[in-house]
């Protein structure tokens, strides 16, 4: 019995002393803490540590331009350079603390108007293009800028620049890229008291607020008006050492129409075609139009369906030349039917007349019996 008080007196010692280490690491920890904090407090003096003197009043003012054409084509991958120009104005500054005759006050109360006027400049800014259209993609390693400072009525060295890639079904018309801002600006100036000298921070005269603002800008940019040319329907089919006639319809699903639209197809073996061009005239949009091709087929050719390459080339609304983006073909090919052969005709024709001589013989000798 009394070893067994001994080893419960032993259990409660050591949850003691357990519970002991656990408070004083809390204890260490809040030390630490409460340190870091204190120090970060010196480095950031508050309120009560600075005089305000006079409350200014304006913001930074910032607006957004594409530097350039802002004209594109369907497909294009193009760099779009932004500037970003500040049009913050100070309107104007209401006194808050009154420095009477007091010439160290006057002083300081001078020094606070000349870091007041720092308020219209926008410091930290990030830059994030953002396309909400699923036809333009902003290439993720350009998507986000970011700019030092901006000060008002000065244009940046450095332009913003972006990366966009156009689809190659994004209609005609304007689309708005979106521009999220994310900065900061001089929210106050308190100029700081004698006291902050206690802190070790002697050489700080005034201390700075600073207030986070954002907003977003709007980039428009155009997508050209212009012809896009689809294969709507194939119709026919190749056979093994034949020729057969393959019609192809085209439609122009684009914006504009087209004059003397040729199309041409691109065979190789084991196909090859008579004529690969084929005109279609004037095509308008949301208009279609046929073009006959006359394709043959080697006889050793693979049975699958074949993939044609064809264009189509075009004068445009300017009178200029242009092609279409490859147009893929689809074309199944079957193989031929057995087909019988002249000498196989001949030798059955040759027995056939043989078997009828003979009847033919047999029967005029029972005749004579």
């Amino acid at each position: 019995m009394i070893k067994f008080n001994t080893n419960l007196s032993h259990s409660k010692k050591n949850k003691f002393y357990t519970v002991f280490i656990l408070i004083f690491i809390t204890i260490l920890y809040t030390a630490a803490i409460s340190t870091a904090l204190s120090e970060r407090e010196y480095m950031q003096p508050g309120y009560v540590f600075g005089t305000n003197y006079y409350d200014s009043y304006g913001e930074p003012e910032i607006y957004a331009s594409l530097m350039g054409d802002s004209e594109f084509e369907r497909g294009e991958t193009a760099q779009l350079k932004i500037n970003l120009v500040n049009k913050g104005v100070l309107y104007g500054f209401k006194y808050d603390t009154t420095v009477e005759t007091k010439e160290g006050k006057h002083a300081s109360s001078l020094k606070e108007l000349e870091y007041e006027t720092r308020r219209t400049t926008a410091l930290g800014i990030k830059v994030e293009m953002f396309s909400p259209s699923p036809y333009i993609k902003v290439e993720p390693n350009t998507s986000i800028q970011y700019m030092e400072e901006l000060f008002p009525g000065e244009l940046p060295e450095d332009k913003l620049i972006y990366t966009i890639t156009i689809s190659n079904e994004a209609p005609a018309g304007v689309y708005y890229l979106q521009l999220p801002l994310l900065y900061e600006y001089q929210s106050q100036i308190r100029m700081a008291k004698n006291d902050v000298a206690r802190y070790g921070l002697s050489s700080l005269d005034h201390i700075t607020s600073y207030t986070t603002a954002n907003r977003t800008l709007i980039i428009p940019i155009f997508v050209k008006a212009a012809p896009k040319f689809e294969v709507v329907d194939v119709a026919g089919c190749l056979v093994t050492g034949e020729s057969h006639n393959i019609t192809v319809t085209y439609r122009n699903s684009g914006e504009t129409a087209v004059e003397d639209a040729n199309a041409r197809v691109v065979v190789m073996r084991p196909l090859s075609v008579k004529q690969s061009v084929v005109n279609m005239g004037t095509i308008g949009p949301g208009e279609s139009k046929t073009a006959l091709f006359d394709i043959y087929s080697d006889t050793d050719a693979v049975i699958k369906n074949y993939g044609i390459d064809s264009e189509i080339k075009y004068f445009d609304e300017d009178g200029e030349t242009a092609f279409s983006d490859n147009l893929k073909v689809n074309v199944p090919i079957q193989k031929a039917t057995e087909k019988i052969g002249i000498f196989t005709i001949a030798v059955v024709g040759a027995f056939i007349v043989i078997i009828y001589l003979i009847i033919n013989s047999i029967r005029t000798k029972n005749k004579f019996d």
